[in-house]
């Protein structure tokens, strides 16, 4: 691909963000059936609005809107993080998998931030 950005597909962020909602749902499957409606679909909303909101906010004709939708993917992501340090809290997710989770989410976060910083310093 040589670095060459043409779709949303293209960027890392958003390929990591996507495996980290495959790996989100794998593991929430195992959550107790009485937090389906509950913390279980919280956080798979959360999961699924971050690559979500990337490939949306590419897709805009502005980078103001590109950057307000890497925003609300970043709120999103700090969602998920509380919710991941719940889930821990409450045993419905072993050390390895909060931690596992949990550095991917932080990986991510990194991502957008410089992503978001960068546009942001293009547009003046």
């Amino acid at each position: 691909m040589s670095g060459t950005v043409r779709t949303f597909r293209d960027l890392l962020v958003w390929q990591k963000a996507m495996a980290l909602v495959t790996e989100l749902y794998r593991v929430s499957s195992g959550f107790p059936k009485e937090e389906v409606y509950g913390l279980t679909s919280q956080m798979r909303r959360c999961a699924v609005s971050i690559p979500s909101n990337i490939a949306e906010g590419f897709g805009r004709q502005s980078t103001g809107d590109y950057v307000r939708f890497l925003s609300i993917a970043e709120g999103s992501l700090y969602e998920l993080q509380t919710q991941l340090e719940i889930s821990h809290n409450l045993t419905y997710l072993a050390l390895e998998q909060y931690e596992s989770l949990g550095s991917s989410t932080r990986e991510i976060e990194r991502m957008l931030t410089s992503l978001i910083r960068k546009l942001k310093a293009n547009q003046t």
